[in-house]
């Protein structure tokens, strides 16, 4: 894949859920483009895939794809636990002309590291060699992980194998992965936070990122990372010192007080980015049961975060202001835009 941003993206859905927002996905879609991204990932779990039937996933790869064409790159979210069922998708996407397709480690049945590779990859780049297969290994959510010797010998049998989406947290995982695979192989950061390391550490050699912040900072993020690629250190850094409190939006973490004592609640993505969404007044909607919504005290980290950006780097919000033409600063302080975006008890 080509260097650089893509964006992982939301999918936006009704005031009620219950369909997806055909004109707020064109919104947003736009926005992005409009803001320079390298490329579009549709139906990657920030676009709440597992809550998503097959005919609005398909819906969601149609639109995208559409908006993609000829301005930015297109992947498609087309990995299961049934490779089958991983097929049948990846088939439907190369129809709608994407670039790439990515394939999440399957979840749930655990299939070992060979079993990945030799049940579920390979036939997928097999049945469709021109088109970029990209493996997502993310454990933490999949419970299951194709590992670095593994994705070395797809890449040599399947060449259409160059690229993984990286997201295990391991940094010697992923220098064993270029160890195993190469000079000639992609590795894109899946964790933004991880970005800026896994791109500096020779050892790793990213290439860019899959991001969950570039929903509502696509611009500063592409920068971001092209200067990271085209290694002007000095002028990442002071974009990434904008960027970073964004990153504690990917999983919100604070402490709730029940009648059985305290608890940790974890905010998962995409909740929180869409409650951002939500405030700023950006096409979005509720997250799909039994995703629901933030606590008081995970909305508040939700704003602290947001009111800072704006405080400290205006710019990299305003975009959001001049395309969908809402005032930033009100919608942050004013409290009628949170209603209904959190538990008003534990």
């Amino acid at each position: 894949m080509k260097p650089g941003c893509y964006t992982a993206l939301v999918t936006p859905f009704t005031t009620d859920g219950t369909r997806v927002d055909r004109e707020g996905l064109e919104q947003l879609a736009a926005f992005q483009i409009d803001g320079g991204i390298t490329g579009i990932l549709a139906v990657g779990t920030t676009g709440e895939s597992p809550t998503l039937d097959w005919e609005e996933h398909n819906l969601v790869v149609e639109q995208v794809a559409k908006a993609c064409k000829g301005r930015c790159l297109c992947i498609a979210g087309t990995g299961s636990n049934n490779t089958q069922e991983a097929m049948k998708a990846t088939a439907h996407a190369v129809e709608q002309g994407v670039d790439a397709v990515l394939l999440v480690d399957p979840y749930y049945n655990g299939p070992s590291s060979i079993e990945i590779r030799r049940e579920y990859v390979a036939p997928i780049a097999a049945a469709f060699p021109g088109v970029e297969i990209i493996p997502y290994i993310i454990p933490g959510r999949t419970g299951a992980q194709m590992l670095p010797e593994d994705l070395a010998l797809l890449f040599k049998t399947h060449p259409n194998v160059s690229t993984v989406k990286e997201a295990t947290a391991d940094l010697n995982n992923m220098r064993r992965t270029r160890t195993c695979c190469g000079s000639d192989f992609t590795i894109l950061s899946g964790d933004d936070a991880m970005t800026y390391e896994m791109v500096t550490d020779t050892a790793i050699d990213a290439a860019g990122v899959i991001s969950v912040v570039s929903n509502i900072v696509p611009k500063a993020a592409t920068q971001m990372v092209e200067r990271l690629i085209g290694g002007d250190r000095a002028g990442a850094e002071s974009l990434l010192n904008g960027l970073e409190p964004l990153f504690g939006l990917v999983t919100v973490k604070t402490r709730e007080m029940t009648a059985n004592g305290e608890v940790v609640c974890r905010a998962r993505n995409p909740l929180a980015i869409k409650t951002l969404m939500r405030l700023l007044g950006m096409p979005s909607g509720p997250c799909r049961q039994p995703l629901g919504k933030m606590t008081r005290n995970g909305l508040e980290a939700v704003l602290a975060i947001a009111r800072g950006v704006w405080r400290d780097h205006p710019e990299l919000l305003q975009p959001i202001g001049d395309f969908f033409n809402v005032d930033i600063s009100e919608r942050l302080d004013n409290p009628k835009y949170q209603d209904g975006l959190y538990y008003e008890n534990y």
